[in-house]
């Protein structure tokens, strides 16, 4: 009797309006927000398929997350443009059920190196990898396929292709972070990157910090990395900390703005809620690339995927 109410349960709490706003499974995505009703790949030498990773809420915890449709919608608005003759299509890859990391890593007073078990990022890397493969098989080219993300999913596409370069043609990394906000927490603008990171280490511990500094240095180590970044200098997360990335070889990196305007424009949020639209100013300059304004990218981000599929 208790399974059967606890199964009413989450049956009510995933069929409410809220969560019909909600992503949370996977699939290619149509130009509304939401997924396409085709949902087999048609022609696929002719297809340019962008995978898209969402951000990570918690380290160490299951949780059931993707994206709410607003987070989505400036991808969702290149879907079915053509780029060198071929079609982009847009596939949401909802990967945030995996188990956390071991709550270990997480607890300083706890954890003793080295680290066990799996990261929920290598978690996150490996689906990646079978679903690449699985669209290479049904004769998608690599060099078609583009990794993109949001934040923790940024992060991703970058360990992706340093490890992997050739598995795809190109990487979109959107305000890259994966290990909470240390730019404001630690106070970057006032102490520097060098404080604030052992600040970091010191109230997180030695877990979380190796393991974001190793992740670091295998990206650094490329020595031809052709990612697009965008980054913000007051993302919360790591919008003082994201020079590195102009350190390697082939990245790209755009510095969306200085504020909450991009060429003059203000950014809005724009969503829809129990079926219909709503706007709202931005306040979070870690989704700026959610952002109505962002848009202006996307020539940037079409002739980006123009020159990594010819």
């Amino acid at each position: 009797m208790t399974r059967f109410i606890s199964i009413l349960v989450l049956f009510a709490l995933y069929h409410t309006p809220i969560y019909a706003d909600k992503l949370l499974k996977n699939g290619f995505l149509n130009t509304k927000m939401d997924y396409a009703k085709e949902q087999n790949i048609n022609d696929p030498k002719n297809k340019i398929i962008l995978i898209y990773n969402h951000g990570q809420d918690k380290h160490d915890a299951r949780s059931k997350n993707c994206v709410w449709k607003n987070g989505i919608r400036n991808f969702s608005s290149i879907v079915g443009e053509k780029v060198n003759g071929k079609e982009i299509m847009v596939y949401l890859l909802c990967t945030d059920n995996f188990a956390g990391d071991d709550k270990r890593l997480w607890n300083k007073k706890k954890f003793k190196p080295p680290y066990k078990g799996k990261p929920k990022l290598e978690k996150r890397l490996d689906a990646n990898l079978e679903l690449i493969d699985s669209f290479v098989s049904k004769g998608v080219p690599n060099s078609q396929i583009i990794m993109t993300g949001h934040s923790c999913g940024g992060w991703l596409t970058m360990m992706l292709m340093s490890r992997y370069p050739d598995k795809v043609g190109g990487g979109i990394s959107l305000m890259q972070a994966c290990y909470g906000k240390l730019s404001k927490n630690y106070k970057v603008k006032k102490v520097g990157v060098e404080k604030a990171l052992e600040k970091f280490r010191k109230k997180d511990g030695d877990g979380p910090a190796d393991m974001r500094q190793k992740q670091l240095d295998e990206i650094k180590k490329s020595k031809n990395l052709p990612v697009l970044v965008f980054t913000h200098p007051k993302d919360p997360f790591d919008g003082l900390l994201s020079d590195w990335v102009e350190e390697i070889p082939g990245i790209k990196r755009i510095i969306i703005s200085e504020n909450k305007k991009i060429n003059g424009k203000s950014c809005s949020r724009i969503g829809i809620n129990n079926g219909k639209e709503w706007k709202e100013p931005l306040n979070n300059y870690h989704i700026i690339d959610m952002a109505d304004c962002f848009q202006q990218f996307n020539s940037d981000i079409l002739n980006y995927i123009a020159s990594r599929t010819k």
